[in-house]
């Protein structure tokens, strides 16, 4: 208790005396830098519109920085612009615009490192190699924030928002185009991904490493180069997210790798090559997703097990499950499937006899991609067919033995 008066008392002694410091080119602080080495802990800095380049900023002191109508952070493509360590810390409403490259040190707009209780909110971030880069930090909140790259190579650009090693961080509301990956984690636990844009990355518009027990919901991943990466990770909440146009050679909506524990539900999947692509995952449960109009709904490899695909929709879908394998270790019911031909003869909205979403022409594309060529000829629709009839070729055992005969209303 004592312990307690004693913070409440500081902490009360620390809001009187705090100031509020006006930095501005027709005020008597005109340089953020001076700002900096004035201001005490709890005070605020106003900064006037206008463009201040000043090399790279350190700030390490509990501090508000507030823009009035965006003034301009430049870097001119040769500095990191705000470099920050400490905690209690608030930017607001900056321009954050050129700043610089290099390979060997990760140069970014701004940098956290080793901080805690961090709030970068509705700040634009133009121009970048990193936008954001944080590292060994915990409670920090990113956004409101608009970020935009100039897309290069995948050698000469950063990523959007960069955590490395990192808990309990809140990434949301932000708008990220045009970087390597839109949003990246590494090692970063406890943390959630809430109502984010990320489009038109060059590689991943999410891309998760090695980072457990953390949520992503409600974004929107849309045309990036591969779509959103999941590996080596587990108790992974996927929800309530759309994965759109995400089309190549090598695009998924998600690429899961190695991912335990995890679920995935709510989810809408559309007009991808591959809408969700496993290898190495087990004990996932994939519920309540729909899947429209993709090359793949789903491509299954047989390193996966023990997973549970059930109540999802299926439409339009030019092909339902592919596989690698003949070996069925996951278990699918109560989907429902667009191909479904079957019947029900007791009205109970189940079909009657199972559904093979494995077609015989998928497999034989697996094998041999270049027979794309004849796809929805009549020759291969007679060969599904007969597959469905006599199966050879497709896993025999990956059925859904209790296929919904109506679109379920997710």
């Amino acid at each position: 208790m004592k312990l307690f008066l004693t913070f409440f008392l500081c902490s009360l002694t620390q809001l009187a005396t705090a100031r509020t410091l006006l930095v501005g080119p027709a005020e008597s602080i005109r340089s953020l830098q001076k700002a900096f080495a004035l201001a005490a802990d709890g005070d605020t800095i106003r900064l006037r519109q206008g463009i201040y380049k000043e090399g790279t900023l350190q700030l390490t002191k509990s501090i508000t920085l507030l823009g009035e109508n965006y003034p301009v952070l430049e870097g001119e493509k040769k500095f990191e612009i705000l470099h920050i360590s400490g905690k209690n810390i608030t930017i607001r409403g900056i321009h954050f615009r050129n700043s610089g490259y290099s390979a060997m040190n990760d140069f970014a707009s701004i940098k956290l490192v080793d901080g805690s209780h961090i709030t970068l909110d509705q700040n634009i971030v133009s121009n970048a190699y990193f936008a954001i880069h944080v590292s060994n930090c915990t409670y920090v909140h990113i956004r409101n924030n608009r970020i935009t790259g100039i897309p290069a190579s995948e050698q000469m650009t950063g990523n959007g928002i960069h955590l490395w090693k990192s808990s309990h961080a809140t990434i949301e509301n932000n708008v990220i185009k045009g970087h390597r990956d839109g949003i990246y984690f590494e090692f970063v636990t406890s943390s959630f991904i809430r109502n984010n844009h990320s489009e038109n990355n060059i590689r991943y518009g999410l891309h998760f490493m090695f980072s457990n027990d953390d949520s992503y919901m409600q974004n929107r991943f849309i045309n990036n180069g591969a779509g959103v990466a999941v590996m080596y990770s587990k108790r992974v909440r996927m929800e309530k997210n759309h994965f759109e146009e995400n089309w190549g050679a090598s695009a998924y909506g998600i690429l899961l790798k190695d991912i335990t524990d995890s679920h995935i539900l709510q989810n809408v999947f559309m007009k991808n090559t591959v809408g969700i692509f496993m290898e190495g995952s087990s004990r996932m449960e994939i519920t309540r997703n729909r899947f429209l109009n993709n090359g793949w709904a789903m491509k299954i490899q047989a390193s996966c097990d023990d997973n549970l695909f059930h109540y999802n929709n299926f439409t339009g879908n030019s092909f339902d499950v592919g596989t690698n394998g003949t070996m069925v270790l996951n278990r699918f019911e109560n989907n429902y499937w667009d191909k479904y031909d079957g019947y029900d003869m007791n009205k109970d909205g189940i079909g009657d006899v199972p559904y093979h979403p494995v077609s015989m022409y998928s497999v034989i594309v697996e094998q041999n991609p270049t027979t794309l060529i004849l796809f929805r000829s009549f020759m291969v629709s007679l060969l599904d067919r007969a597959e469905k009839a006599i199966p050879s070729l497709t896993p025999e055992h990956l059925i859904d033995n209790k296929p919904m005969m109506k679109m379920l209303r997710l």
